[in-house]
């Protein structure tokens, strides 16, 4: 009884500083942040407490709107190319056809370990109109130079840069996730008739169903977060990124720049809600496409 009593007693004492650190790292930033957007700095009366006038506020302010748009837009555009590209990798490497396997792995996932804000003064350099490598071809072969940092272009051009950064981290996920299947699997398939094609259709794809789930709700969260590559190439096409040009960075802007806390806490807690309605929507609609997936199976 002495024993089990000493092992019920050490679960919290191992929990517990995990906890501590959830607690005072999250939660409490959280719960002041959410005090914070319940009040405005006025210039006649300071602080005042407002209730949720800074909500109604932000659901009206076009900036706010326009921005969180605008990455919806990024979202669907640039996340199904990024895991398609990361799939195809991860079904190419575990095909076992490749040589130099491990040098081409390590080559698609090296960026991913560079930082983001490197990445995107590389990637502007490049775009650059100017300087850039892209715009010297461009001229020595007397042709228009392209403009990856003009209004039109600037969206793929983010897109280009973080779809550059996280293939490799997606496909490691898929690649883990393929070399978890079991070995008896593809035999069977072999036995059955089943070709290389075959089996990444039937066998492989419908396993990798739970990591392409994560890589895509990874993806959800990421793409509304988005924030360091048009703040820095905010730098160099100013007339083109705006600092309301993503939800996260107004939030910044509005913060660092405004000197309006109280009101980014706001925009950063409705963020959080668009968030958590679009990571939602992907698990709703995940679940029912793999019931009734099973439905026809039955």
């Amino acid at each position: 009884m002495t024993g089990t009593r000493r092992h019920r007693a050490a679960g919290p004492l191992f929990v517990a500083p995990f906890l501590a650190l959830f607690l005072l790292l999250f939660l409490a930033p959280l719960g002041y942040a959410a005090y914070l957007s319940l009040f405005q700095s006025r210039l006649i009366g300071g602080t005042v407490f407002v209730g949720l006038d800074n909500y109604t506020q932000a659901l009206g302010d076009p900036q706010l709107l326009h921005g969180v748009g605008r990455v919806a837009l990024f979202f669907v555009i640039q996340v199904p190319v990024m895991l398609l590209l990361a799939l195809l990798f991860a079904l190419a490497l575990d095909s076992g056809l490749l040589r130099l396997a491990r040098v081409i792995r390590l080559g698609i996932f090296v960026p991913y370990a560079v930082p983001s804000v490197v990445a995107a003064l590389m990637w502007g350099y490049l775009y650059g109109p100017d300087f850039g490598p892209f715009a010297q071809l461009s001229r020595k072969l007397d042709l228009p130079a392209p403009h990856f940092l003009s209004d039109g272009w600037m969206l793929g051009s983010l897109a280009n840069i973080v779809t550059w950064e996280f293939v490799g981290y997606n496909m490691i996920i898929l690649y883990a996730a393929l070399r978890t299947i079991p070995q008896e699997l593809y035999e069977a398939a072999a036995v059955d008739g089943a070709g290389a094609w075959r089996i990444a259709w039937s066998v492989k794809l419908p396993a990798l169903r739970p990591a392409l789930l994560l890589t895509l709700l990874f993806s959800v969260i990421g793409s509304f977060q988005l924030f360091n590559e048009p703040n820095l190439l905010m730098k160099i096409a100013p007339d083109v990124i705006s600092s309301s040009y993503t939800a996260n960075l107004y939030a910044y802007s509005l913060a660092f720049t405004g000197q309006q806390v109280n009101y980014a806490a706001t925009v950063s807690f409705l963020l959080g809600l668009v968030i958590v309605i679009a990571s939602y929507g992907v698990l709703l609609t995940a679940n029912r496409s793999g019931r009734g997936s099973l439905r026809r199976a039955a």
